[in-house]
């Protein structure tokens, strides 16, 4: 199979992180560094990460957790502070998994982690058009022209940024609002409303790729079953 597809199967990053490492020079196969990511390999090559050996992982892990803010989306923090991965310690004890897509620190909801490499990739590029629905507390009501701007879209800085869905969650609190979008933008649900001069209180994601919490309250986890993993694999526009 091509290299870079090879690393992501061991579980340590999606195929396209496996592309950015082999490209810096960090893989090598038999002993030689290899920067092309489409080079075949097989099992019974030796394949070396960062001087370590790898192989690819087959028991894959889907985990679903519900982040609570103040908490960062990575596998780790040189500057000490509170990642997802102190929350699913339990989860992955035998396996190495890492978030798909990203959360901010003060953004909560739902965030997916495993490493099938595979899927990951699948998820977090932007031609698949994964919708995501987000809870939005303002620090003002929303108007109704800007409500009409969002619909319309909202020039960024780097772009329209366009929205599926927009409405109150409560008609009688129009600091409320619900909001669908498929954009993997930074921060563009938080970007959106800043540009209007809105000041987001809260951010939650409520839904992601189909997924939704349920009963799955703050800063639980869970293990995905087969048929969900099924529909994520065969995940439709």
């Amino acid at each position: 199979m091509p290299l870079n597809k090879f690393v992501a199967h061991c579980g340590l990053c999606s195929r396209r992180k496996a592309v950015d490492l082999i490209k810096e020079g960090k893989v090598t196969v038999n002993g030689k560094v290899v920067t092309e990511p489409a080079t075949k390999v097989t099992n019974s090559d030796v394949v070396t990460m960062q001087d370590k050996k790898i192989t690819p992982t087959k028991n894959l892990v889907y985990i679903l957790l519900n982040k609570p803010k103040g908490y960062i989306t990575t596998t780790d923090d040189p500057e000490g502070r509170k990642t997802v991965m102190d929350l699913i310690q339990d989860a992955a004890e035998n396996e190495r998994v890492y978030p798909v897509g990203r959360l901010d620190r003060n953004t909560s909801g739902l965030l997916l982690l495993t490493n099938d490499g595979e899927l990951a990739q699948r998820l977090a590029h932007p031609k698949h058009n994964i919708k995501k629905i987000y809870q939005v507390e303002l620090d003002k009501p929303l108007t109704k022209a800007d409500f009409e701007k969002i619909v319309e879209g909202v020039t960024l800085e780097d772009g329209v940024a366009f929205v599926d869905a927009l409405g109150y969650v409560d008609p009688k609190d129009k600091k409320q609002v619900g909001i669908e979008i498929h954009s993997g933008k930074n921060r563009i649900v938080r970007r959106i409303f800043e540009h209007l001069e809105y000041t987001v209180e809260k951010l939650d994601r409520v839904m992601y790729a189909g997924l939704t919490k349920k009963t799955l309250n703050r800063g639980q986890w869970r293990f995905l079953s087969e048929k969900e993993v099924i529909l994520l694999k065969h995940f439709k526009k």
